[in-house]
């Protein structure tokens, strides 16, 4: 299956467990690859035959800057929900960053990742 990658969407928002966390918000990044056949698009050059990524990204950023979640795998599964509204993308794979989470360790980040497919 053919697959477009956006790595590194960035955006603010306010979800976790935490008061401070919901209060302050923090950074978030989030990784969306998606499978779908590519084919049609690449015979025709056509926008319409494959999914607006610049438009997606979009979608993405909003989910994340939009109304919080206690956890980020809520937040995943917003995003891949929204992946799947397009009838072409038969998977989703969804990796949520969340670099400043209150942990007891030190720790670069911390993610979560989940992959959806079409039923």
């Amino acid at each position: 299956m053919d697959r477009i990658t956006i790595p590194g969407i960035e955006a603010f928002g306010h979800h976790g467990v935490l008061p401070h966390e919901r209060e302050f918000g923090q950074r978030f990044t989030v990784d969306v690859s998606l499978g779908v056949d590519l084919s049609a698009a690449g015979a025709s050059d056509d926008l319409a035959d494959t999914v607006d990524y610049g438009r997606l990204s979009g979608d993405v950023a909003a989910i994340v800057t939009g109304p919080p979640a206690d956890l980020i795998e809520t937040v995943a599964e917003r995003i891949a929900t929204r992946c799947l509204e397009d009838e072409r993308v038969q998977a989703v794979e969804v990796t949520v960053h969340k670099p400043a989470a209150p942990v007891p360790v030190v720790a670069a980040e911390v993610s979560v990742t989940i992959r959806r497919v079409r039923a």
